[in-house]
């Protein structure tokens, strides 16, 4: 299996989140908590990184990291085993604390920073632990908003610009902004392109620009950004693999049209088409675009054989011509 892609540019922006391994906690006591935000604390200095926002839960976290040295490989290198080393001194245990290498998304700044934030800070809501997310304390909400001690390392500056160059304005005006996601259904993660990167079709080309191609032409990602795929390449792969007619698929009405949602899934996971150009193909909502392929995702994580038929198609329709 290949290994995922790292994008490594100078001034990269990235989401990272980890999780324990076999989901297990990562935090057991809140000493453990104030060990992996004082490694955190270090990566400033140490690395040269803008560390944005973070959120630690029990078994995960979430960081909204920024590396004008290009260095996201060795930053998280260094966290991730510098605390599991703490860990498993601590609890005389040995082997991998996280699960797999660390997930990151690339992320456009000017256009999704500010949500992605948003997200990361109220996800202790989403999970029902807390009912404003100002009253967790493992998250740098609350010195966002101005309740909490500046530690100096966080780097607030840039989110709280957006909205005033006067403190105490712009951080009740964010607090605003967060507060206002309370109510919203879905995600920014929702428009994830190529598995990997959050921004515009110009943001993307300047990532192809900037990443050596040929080098990762086996790695899935790579292929998703380099090849093309349109509704024709999607619909026909479909109907072709479960026998069916093309216009059975895009038939409207009809119920758990599973041909359809595997063409939803797949459109949205290997295509940078929009959930509305995708609903208006298809002749539906595109919030039901995105309801669509998340059935498939949950069915899929049930139905091996499911899985298989699908991830086939997706690798025929990543593979070279």
């Amino acid at each position: 299996m290949a290994r995922p892609l790292r994008v490594e540019y100078d001034g990269a922006l990235y989401h990272i989140t980890a999780r324990g391994n076999e989901r297990k906690p990562i935090y057991r006591e809140e000493g453990d908590y104030q060990k992996f935000l004082d490694i955190l604390s270090e990566l400033p200095q140490r690395y040269g990184v803008i560390v944005h926002g973070y959120v630690l839960m029990g078994n995960h976290y979430h960081l909204l990291i920024e590396t004008p040295l290009g260095n996201i490989t060795g930053v998280m290198h260094y966290l991730n085993s510098t605390y599991t080393g703490y860990f498993n001194r601590k609890y005389k245990r040995v082997g991998h604390l996280f699960q797999g290498r660390y997930n990151g998304f690339v992320i456009e700044k000017e256009r999704y920073l500010l949500s992605v934030s948003r997200y990361i800070h109220l996800n202790p809501v989403r999970a029902r632990m807390v009912k404003r997310p100002e009253d967790y304390r493992w998250s740098s909400y609350s010195e966002y908003i101005g309740r909490g001690k500046k530690n100096g390392w966080l780097g607030c500056d840039w989110i709280l610009g957006q909205y005033s160059k006067e403190e105490a304005r712009a951080k009740k005006l964010y607090k605003g902004f967060v507060e206002e996601g309370l109510g919203l259904k879905g995600n920014p993660f929702e428009a994830l392109k190529a598995g990997l990167i959050l921004g515009s079709e110009g943001f993307i080309d300047e990532i192809k620009k900037k990443i050596r191609l040929k080098k990762h032409r086996e790695i899935p990602e790579i292929r998703r950004l380099t090849r093309s795929i349109k509704y024709g390449d999607v619909i026909a792969a479909v109907a072709e693999r479960l026998g069916i007619s093309e216009q059975k698929i895009r038939e409207v009405g009809t119920r758990n049209n599973a041909a359809r949602k595997i063409c939803l899934y797949l459109l949205r996971r290997l295509t940078d088409i929009s959930n509305e150009e995708i609903g208006a193909y298809f002749g539906i909502g595109y919030t039901a675009v995105s309801q669509a392929a998340s059935r498939l995702k949950m069915e899929m994580k049930e139905n091996r054989k499911l899985k298989k038929v699908v991830k086939d198609m997706e690798m025929e329709l990543l593979s070279e011509e």
